[in-house]
């Protein structure tokens, strides 16, 4: 739907860039943002806070004090209608005085659903539905998975060779993408519930998995390993620095009793799935509210996604080097046979980062 008013569609831009400012941050909320405008000017604004509360229009509505009175609240998401550890949000807006509301997108959580707005009706406030919605909707896809598929949003990032290859035939990697594409993968790891990686890139790797960039290191992901083996070690440096924040290794039912007592001595969480293991691994991730997963590697794992249909964006950086055939591939194997059978994928963004090349890519829905 289009916004009916010029004004509507900045201001609903606005709230949208509020929130993105906490993506990542907010689980199992969904991170929203608000802008209370009142003769074309903006008297509030507001984004859901760390953990999930306050929520958005709460933090508007307290900026926007008496002038909140009579005036017109741009939010990307429906306002919450039940209560929980909070009263609902369109009970607030209605105490407010609020006279118009501009909603995104309906929050699919079967405790709002349009409950929310038709609060608002109820108590004769004007709501319009759908303004920049794609946007909206786009944004808030982790809440989406959540609630309809039992699962978070899963970006899948990738930096690779312009041959496609993630390391050498060895397993070197260090480092394929510049300094600008490895600040773009911290940036990624800052707005996302979490990050993943499989147990071998954990092994070869070693990896921390930690949001380095400066002024973002309070934004740090829950750190994962899928270890059906539970192979991972206590003296991994991802064992060694739960410090610094939770790290969870989701490993299948019945996994080595003595290895999961020393993960568990380090602090780490170690999560026993049944079979499918992928699947339910992912079901279990989303019961415990993670929203938006970033999974970066291996090349076993990526294609496992694939073929499970549930990556629901790609963030793919080439480098301008080749490692050739015998190195190890970006993607591990898909078993086709036909190119009609090959995921599609459209390109919804194109950058350079310095000498590297970012493509975002999301599956063209009509061929899921």
């Amino acid at each position: 739907m289009k916004c009916p008013r010029p004004m509507d569609e900045r201001f609903m831009r606005t709230a949208l860039a509020l929130a993105e400012r906490h993506l990542g941050r907010t689980w199992p909320n969904p991170s929203v943002g608000c802008v209370i405008v009142r003769a074309g000017r903006i008297v509030g604004r507001g984004w859901t806070q760390p953990g999930g509360r306050p929520h958005a229009e709460t933090e508007a509505l307290a900026r926007a004090g008496e002038l909140a009175r009579g005036a017109t609240a741009y939010v990307t998401l429906e306002p919450c209608a039940h209560t929980g550890r909070t009263p609902p949000c369109s009970d607030a807006f209605i105490r407010a005085g609020i006279r118009r509301v501009v909603v995104g997108c309906i929050d699919p959580d079967p405790r709002v659903n349009g409950r929310g707005i038709a609060a608002l009706r109820r108590a004769g406030i004007e709501v319009v539905v759908g303004c920049l919605e794609a946007e909206a909707r786009r944004q808030n896809l982790g809440l989406f998975r959540r609630i309809q598929h039992q699962r978070p949003m899963v970006a899948l990032k990738l930096a690779m060779s312009a041959d496609g290859r993630i390391a050498t035939r060895t397993g070197d990697s260090r480092w394929i993408s510049g300094e600008r594409a490895r600040a773009e993968a911290h940036r990624l790891r800052a707005c996302h519930d979490a990050v993943a990686v499989a147990s071998g890139t954990a092994l070869v790797d070693d990896p921390e998995l930690t949001c380095r960039l400066p002024g973002l290191e309070s934004s740090q992901p829950v750190r994962l390993v899928f270890d059906r083996r539970l192979r991972l070690g206590p003296e991994s440096t991802l064992a060694r620095t739960t410090h610094r924040g939770p790290v969870w290794v989701l490993t299948r039912k019945g996994a080595d009793e003595e290895r999961r007592k020393a993960l568990a001595v380090r602090g780490v969480e170690v999560v026993a799935v049944g079979e499918p293991f992928l699947s339910q691994a992912l079901a279990e991730l989303a019961r415990r509210g993670l929203t938006r997963l970033l999974v970066e590697g291996g090349g076993v794992l990526a294609a496992a996604l694939l073929l499970e249909g549930v990556v629901d964006r790609l963030h793919l950086v080439h480098a301008p080097c080749l490692l050739g055939g015998d190195a190890r591939p970006g993607v591990g194997v898909l078993g086709l046979e036909r190119i009609a059978a090959a995921p599609r994928l459209r390109v919804v963004e194109a950058r350079r980062l310095g000498e590297d090349q970012l493509l975002v890519l999301e599956p063209d829905e009509s061929t899921r």
